[in-house]
């Protein structure tokens, strides 16, 4: 018996109209590409000829073969193409970012700027082998205070919390759990400002009452009296770094009164006073390089200067004089690793003393070989100034005029915060104006170049904080919200509604986000 075949199948009719024959694959055009490293300019490899359509995800692979090491790590990188000053425009981002493909990113670009008869140069910045995911929901809504909130902290492993009030106490929080841990009772003021020993061993507090006060986190009580010297209201406080001193660090507080106190937390007893400003001193930060590495402080004023000092004695180094108005904020981009100090990603606690210096020592070391340890001073002018004071040796006699690098502009309100992020390649600053803008501090060409401005708050913005892969940036604001932005889009990743009020304080460690406000709460974000 033969074989029927089956009958040949049926086109489908659209209203008596035979179905359209399927348009044939778009061929994707080549393209030559000049990979470069983003910190230097240098060429990876030779130019290359590859289609524009290979996903971002081949690119990496591409680029870590290209390069000439001899250790097998892959690398992430993050790529992407500078805009000609040309073709940038008043306020929009100065670089088109890499996320799907060269087609779909830069051949598709509105500028229409780059065609496939180009030789695209691509920038290629290291990404951290980790990453952080971004929060999305609040895991826990932490009520205990009787007004606002004005500070939190992470510890540096993130196991910990620490918030400042107006109702005078310091509340510490157990993370695991979400519930209260201690309450830190002493100050009789407002508790402006919470800062922790980089090997959590002790937390610092200092209030509107003057006092300088040390507790033991695991017990919650005060490590002996209040130190007492300053005559006004205690502005901000800066541990000495671990590779610097890891078993009896000291601790700096800079007043409202105009003087800096530096302390010796073994004996609670003050070591030295510098007094050459003549206003509020605002910020005070304990830098890791300096003079034969012995460590410097920095000190904003409003009196409109911010000055350097040796932290052996309190020699003071340089006075930089370029702000117009009140100098409230300073970043350094080494920020991060002395914060951190000797914990990273991994969650591993050293065994010692010397083992937790060596580590931190080697983390800060690894940060300013690529670039020298950075300053940015943001003020009420509506502007930000970045100085690399101590990259030779010249600049390490002092005294004299020391001129900045690059003078940031673009605020149309005075700066409220400046941040760095953790891998000190960029620079991020809030103002009152409610926009959060980007700075390339990686140094390729001029450093201090604006990259993208990023909008979403309808309010002021008045704090900043990164998460430790450099990828998102966490911002919080007088319209009541936290936001998380996208580094590779300069979009919002994730918005944090949930406040009530105004947010005062954010935090940013691990995968999770903390902040607090004028509604008395406590919210912690999670993925």
């Amino acid at each position: 018996m033969a074989t029927l075949l089956p009958p040949p199948k049926r086109l489908k009719q659209y209203h008596g109209v035979a179905e359209p024959e399927p348009e044939p694959p778009k061929v994707s055009p080549n393209v030559v590409v000049q990979f470069v490293y983003e910190h230097d300019g240098t060429p990876i490899a030779p130019a290359v000829n590859l289609p524009a359509n290979v996903a971002r995800e081949g690119l990496e692979a591409l680029v870590n073969q290209l390069r000439t090491k001899d250790d097998d790590e892959h690398v992430p990188f993050a790529f992407h193409v500078a805009l000609p000053e040309e073709e940038r425009k008043p306020d929009a981002p100065t670089r088109i970012v890499i996320s799907k493909s060269i087609e779909a990113d830069i051949l598709a670009h509105p500028s229409n700027f780059f065609s496939e008869e180009d030789i695209l140069v691509v920038r290629c910045a290291p990404q951290s082998v980790f990453k952080v995911r971004p929060a999305t929901r609040c895991s826990a809504t932490l009520s205990g205070h009787s007004a606002p909130i004005l500070c939190a902290s992470f510890s540096p492993t993130g196991n910990l919390l620490a918030t400042g009030s107006g109702d005078t106490h310091v509340r510490l929080w157990d993370l695991y759990t979400e519930t209260p841990s201690h309450t830190l009772i002493g100050h009789t003021g407002w508790v402006l400002c919470v800062e922790w020993d980089p090997l959590e061993r002790k937390l610092a507090s200092g209030g509107h009452d003057g006092h300088v006060r040390l507790w033991d986190p695991k017990t919650g009580k005060p490590l002996g009296d209040a130190m007492k010297g300053h005559s006004k209201w205690v502005t901000s406080l800066a541990w000495e770094p671990v590779h610097l001193n890891p078993s009896t660090p000291r601790l700096a507080s800079s007043s409202k009164d105009g003087t800096v106190r530096v302390w010796s937390t073994a004996t609670r007893q003050l070591e030295y006073a510098l007094g050459g400003h003549t206003a509020s001193v605002n910020v005070v930060k304990w830098g890791g390089g300096g003079l034969n590495g012995h460590g410097v402080l920095y000190t904003a004023s409003s009196d409109c200067t911010v000055r350097v000092w040796d932290a052996r004695g309190g020699k003071q180094l340089h006075i930089l004089k370029d702000h117009a108005h009140w100098v409230t904020t300073l970043a350094l981009n080494t920020d991060f690793v002395l914060r951190a100090g000797p914990f990273d990603h991994t969650g591993k606690r050293p065994s010692s003393d010397e083992e937790a210096q060596a580590l931190a020592l080697k983390r800060y070391t690894v940060l300013v070989s690529r670039t020298p340890e950075l300053l940015i001073s943001g003020s009420d002018d509506h502007t930000l100034f970045l100085w690399s004071l101590f990259a030779s040796s010249n600049a390490e006699q002092g005294g004299g005029k020391t001129k900045p690098l690059t003078r940031l502009t673009g605020h149309q309100r005075r700066v409220s915060h400046v941040a760095f992020s953790p891998d000190g390649r960029w620079a991020a600053s809030a103002g009152w104006d409610g926009a959060v803008r980007l700075w390339d501090c990686s140094g390729a060409g001029q450093l201090g170049k604006f990259v993208a401005t990023l909008r979403g708050h309808v309010g002021p913005v008045y704090r900043l904080a990164w998460s430790a892969d450099s990828r998102m940036l966490v911002s919080a604001s007088k319209d009541a919200t936290v936001k998380i932005w996208d580094l590779k889009t300069y979009k919002i990743k994730s918005d944090l509604p949930g406040h009530t009020d105004e947010v005062y304080c954010v935090d940013f460690v691990a995968d999770k986000v903390v902040s607090g406000g004028r509604d008395k709460t406590v919210k912690i974000w999670k993925n």
